[in-house]
């Protein structure tokens, strides 16, 4: 599924666009769907993450490609200080942590 721009886009509505407080259920049931797209799409990237480490590592290619989590960490700077945590915490669960 390809995003749109409505998917991406990340203002807040206009006050008299806001929806009221009888919408917060449903509101909420839809941050609870796109958690769990978003947690099966992070077990996918891992999974993908964990093959390309294996396959790289088997043709004795090095753990570490830094340029390329350097472009996942880039990828991820317009979410701010959270997004670079977000991006090390993907980075990290495709790798595994730093200093084995």
């Amino acid at each position: 599924m390809t995003p749109t721009s409505q998917d991406t886009a990340q203002s807040t509505p206009p006050e008299d666009a806001m929806p009221g407080p009888e919408q917060i259920a449903e509101l909420r049931q839809e941050i609870d769907w796109l958690d769990s797209e978003i947690l099966r799409l992070v077990k996918r990237r891992t999974e993908i993450s964990k093959t390309i480490g294996a396959v790289r590592l088997a043709n004795g290619g090095p753990r570490l490609v830094l340029n390329r989590e350097h472009d996942v960490l880039t990828r991820y700077r317009d979410l701010g200080k959270e997004g670079q945590q977000l991006a090390m915490a993907l980075l990290s669960l495709g790798r595994g942590p730093l200093g084995r």
